[in-house]
């Protein structure tokens, strides 16, 4: 059980890892840092938009419009980390305890 709970615990910082690479990627191409045309960048682009869109759209849609300041990203990070506790807490540990 010991190996799941750390492959779990890899996968959500996996994606905690993409999360943080999407924002930042989005601040370099926005502010003229880097440019989409490069392949490199375009392929991060689209791996990290196909990997979090369909977590973030489902936020987007229900937050009201901040005025260009997009939030979701941080709400999301809430959420995985609220996942990977709750789970590690109720799913995990009793299960680790046990010795199973």
């Amino acid at each position: 059980m010991a190996v799941i709970s750390y492959i779990f615990n890899a996968l959500i910082q996996l994606y905690i890892l993409v999360i943080f690479v999407s924002v930042i990627l989005s601040w370099l191409i926005s502010f003229n840092v880097v440019n989409r045309d490069n392949r490199f960048v375009s392929a991060v682009w689209r791996t990290c938009g196909a990997l979090t869109e369909p977590a973030l759209a489902p936020i987007r849609k229900m937050l009201p419009s901040l005025g260009g300041i997009d939030i979701s990203p941080i709400l999301l990070l809430v959420g995985v980390n609220a996942l990977q506790i709750g789970v590690n807490r109720y799913v995990f540990g009793p299960l680790l305890s046990s010795g199973l």
